[in-house]
């Protein structure tokens, strides 16, 4: 790598290192005025992947912060700091640095069914973006194929968003989120113009969630992408079941992952505990070529299949397998990683 392009990413680095200071410290100075004490939490891990034969080594961070202002406002803030070491096309191994907010909002209760959101937030398309991109809660260490579909490839959204409970009782909850992204270039906040949003109902009874999503493009080329998820998670059970399926002007596709924890096999203190055995099938289908949407160019099916391991005070162990089956020439993908979470207060409350 040339001394101009190390420089170059060294310039973006520091400008995303104070970029984040300073909204650290407009929170806290806000918070101590509510009398609120904000709460770091997040993750730490070190990841494994290989694909091909070529294996890359990802030690990763990635805090939260959550800062009350008020009884009606809080602030929250996600970054993703890594180093990746990569096998170079001679002998050796090569390194890149990355610093980026994931999201940096601030939410507004209006009222018990309104909440306004405003700035950097993650594009509410479909659930993987919004619930299980954070480290220390996905099963796998790999996203699902079809992850960029209506997630503007960016995966967040710079603008405005209003999202909540529009009607519940005990049988039903209909939720919703509406949003709208102005286009951005800034490194740290950049994004594309767009609108959409998501609404699902869930049943308390049968411990199910169904919904759909939909978002617009308003850039460059107008297309439109739209999905539906179902998550089912039995009461009294230890069985998961989580499923999205998108489309979008050039492909589209699905996933389907199942898991089971086995601390119902001799209680949560027996070895076995820890275990849950994991399952994820996905395929895409690719209608047009388009080398932007993030996508594989070919049909491709995929077969995951995880051994995750939850050991005492905030760590597990996640490992998998994933045979990769295209025209373009089939693979397999091992990947395997450690990951701690962790959580504490800024400092003591009075």
């Amino acid at each position: 790598m040339s001394s101009f392009l190390q420089d170059v990413r060294n310039q973006r680095i520091a400008r995303g290192l104070y970029l984040l200071a300073c909204a650290l410290a407009l929170i806290s100075v806000q918070t101590v005025r509510g009398q609120e004490v904000p709460l770091i939490s997040g993750g730490a891990g070190f990841v494994t992947s290989t694909n091909g034969g070529n294996t890359t080594y990802l030690p990763v961070v990635s805090p939260v912060l959550g800062a009350p202002i008020g009884s009606h406002v809080f602030v929250e803030s996600r970054a993703t700091i890594l180093q990746a070491f990569f096998p170079k096309s001679g002998k050796g191994y090569d390194h890149d640095a990355f610093l980026g907010l994931d999201y940096l909002q601030a939410d507004i209760t209006a009222n018990r069914h309104l909440t306004v959101v405003a700035g950097q937030f993650l594009t509410p398309f479909a659930t993987y973006n919004e619930r299980l991109t954070p480290i220390w809660i996905s099963n796998f260490e790999s996203a699902p194929l079809i992850y960029s579909l209506g997630t503007m490839q960016t995966a967040h959204s710079v603008g405005g968003m209003l999202r909540g409970s529009a009607a519940s009782n005990a049988h039903f909850n209909l939720d919703y989120a509406a949003y709208f992204s102005a286009a951005s270039t800034n490194e740290q906040f950049n994004a594309q113009r767009s609108s959409g949003g998501r609404a699902s109902v869930y049943l308390p009874a049968a411990h199910l969630e169904i919904g759909a999503s939909y978002n617009r493009l308003l850039q460059d080329k107008h297309e439109n992408f739209s999905g539906v998820h179902l998550w089912w998670e039995p009461a009294d059970s230890s069985f998961r079941l989580r499923s999205e399926f998108a489309t979008g002007e050039h492909a589209r596709g699905y996933w389907v992952e199942a898991g089971y924890r086995l601390h119902r096999f001799g209680g949560d203190h027996n070895l076995l505990a820890g275990f849950e055995p994991l399952f994820r099938m996905q395929q895409t289908f690719r209608s047009s070529p388009d080398p932007n949407d993030g996508l594989p160019a070919h049909d491709t099916q995929q077969p995951d299949f995880g051994l995750d391991y939850h050991l005492p005070h905030e760590v597990r162990i996640n490992t998998s397998y994933s045979r990769q089956f295209s025209s373009a020439g089939n693979r397999n993908i091992w990947q395997t990683g450690i990951i701690y979470r962790f959580l504490f207060p800024t400092w003591r409350s009075k």
